[in-house]
């Protein structure tokens, strides 16, 4: 196994919804330049925005981190922030503890966790209440059939 590459690690500010889908937006166009397949490249995209999204939403700050390695790319998402309580019932599609404001934008319809999983080859979540979470996706290149 060779060792991970860090390309980036981009600050994610908490309730900024201005600059929100940033750090995604650079994670898809450091892939789309090593010239990573397409669809991983999207996969890869769409978790990193919702864990993004999670950081603003629910955090006051934290950094999107990305590696590559031969094995595929790992994204890791680390936030100081309130934590997740029950991490069983966040996996479930539909449930949001997001604030008023963040749905009045059209955010926090409880998505974001069971996304990640969807679209990662692998997701792990560590989480402690009031002081912050890590969520670990690693996604494998495609095998040629």
């Amino acid at each position: 196994m060779t060792e991970p590459r860090v390309l980036l690690e981009i600050p994610v500010e908490g309730n900024n919804f201005t600059t929100a889908g940033e750090a995604a937006s650079r994670v898809k166009q450091t892939l789309q330049k090593l010239g990573i397949d397409s669809n991983l490249v999207r996969r890869v995209a769409i978790a990193t925005y919702e864990a993004e999204m999670n950081i603003v939403i629910h955090a006051d700050y934290g950094k999107i981190i990305l590696q590559v390695d031969a094995e595929g790319i790992t994204v890791q998402a680390e936030d100081r922030g309130k934590g997740i309580p029950d991490l069983e019932q966040a996996m479930t599609a539909g449930f949001s503890t997001a604030s008023e404001r963040a749905r009045a934008l059209g955010f926090g319809a409880g998505m974001g966790l069971p996304n990640m999983k969807k679209c990662s080859d692998q997701l792990e979540i560590d989480s402690k209440v009031n002081v912050g979470t890590i969520v670990v996706m690693k996604f494998k290149y495609p095998t040629a059939n």
